[in-house]
């Protein structure tokens, strides 16, 4: 059978640095709330006329470069964009254009911060069923153009990046060992970003106007990820035949240092083999997994050749686990 192989990584982030300092200007808060409860100190912030179609051009474009992949190889590219600029063009067909992979058919998926496992998992099922050999993941969201920053809850937590990956046909590796997806629609209230759409005039009924602005009940996260996440772990290790010893790093969605540690902890994977980069990022959306893993790479704090755990959660409500395998990235 067809395996896959990790061919680049790479990731961007926006330019503007803003600290827990700088939020007491203009919120009822401090940098000792915000760290005590979330961990994060600072998170980068995109500008007005910036995207995150912009953040995924960049992220593309470095794993191209780090790898000196043939572009006019690509196939395919997932897009993993949960809140984008613009309803359309697909982010994914912009990234397209401007990295001139002409050759490449292009959709986008939509799991909110699960969204670069979803990827992964989808680019892992084109391979094996040999439709598509050379795929491009581009996982990029500017969530904090979609937050209240006057609702102290919330908007401390986002910041803006993308990140991007290779994966190609390769029938002598498995890079990607296994994955596992969660979906509970039920609980699609714990969070929601709403957009305002208009009626024919035509039609009867009042137009209700939303706030345009990410929406979170955080104690009903919180209890969803401590719930539905480690037994699917546990469970991927035990289809993949995978002892937790045999890891190398754990490295979850960077949404909440408590729930990172808290996560580690249920698992019993041990805290030097956990990867979190969210003091300096706050959460990126589906981008974090994979600008934790190359920053990771890059500072040494990961050496290769590792076998790793990556865990998502978010939106919808969603969840995702892979075990893959990384090196020479």
């Amino acid at each position: 059978m067809t395996g896959t192989k990790i061919v680049a990584l790479d990731f961007e982030v926006a330019n503007n640095t803003i600290t827990n300092n700088d939020l007491e200007k203009i919120l009822d808060t401090s940098d000792e709330w915000i760290t005590t409860r979330t961990g994060i100190k600072e998170r980068k912030v995109i500008s007005k006329d910036e995207t995150s179609v912009d953040l995924g051009i960049e992220a593309a474009k470095k794993a191209i470069k780090r790898s000196n992949y043939d572009v006019n190889k690509i196939d395919l590219i997932i897009a993993a964009a949960s809140a984008p600029e613009e309803i359309y063009p697909s982010v994914s067909c912009l990234i397209q254009a401007a990295i001139g992979a002409k050759n490449a058919a292009c959709f986008d998926l939509k799991a909110a911060c699960s969204g670069f496992i979803y990827s992964l998992s989808t680019a892992r099922a084109f391979i094996k069923s040999n439709t598509y050999k050379n795929i491009l993941i581009v996982a990029t969201d500017a969530t904090t153009k979609f937050t209240d920053w006057s609702d102290r809850s919330v908007c401390v937590l986002f910041g803006d990046g993308a990140g991007a990956m290779i994966i190609e046909a390769d029938s002598d590796r498995e890079d990607i060992v296994g994955v596992n997806l969660i979906s509970n629609g039920s609980h699609g209230d714990y969070i929601t970003l709403k957009v305002q759409g208009e009626n024919c005039p035509l039609v009867e009924g009042i137009q209700t106007k939303v706030k345009p602005y990410i929406q979170m009940k955080g104690k009903d996260v919180y209890k969803f990820v401590m719930t539905e996440i480690p037994p699917k772990i546990e469970e991927l290790l035990k289809d993949t035949n995978t002892n937790v010893d045999d890891i190398d790093y754990f490295i979850p969605h960077q949404s909440n240092q408590r729930m990172i540690d808290a996560l580690a902890h249920r698992l019993t994977i041990d805290e030097s083999k956990t990867i979190s980069n969210i003091e300096k990022y706050g959460n990126m959306s589906a981008a974090s997994i994979p600008a934790a893993i190359r920053e990771g790479i890059d500072k040494g704090t990961i050496k290769l050749p590792a076998t790793i755990v990556i865990s998502a959660f978010g939106a919808g409500m969603t969840g995702a686990n892979a075990i893959i395998k990384l090196d020479n990235i």
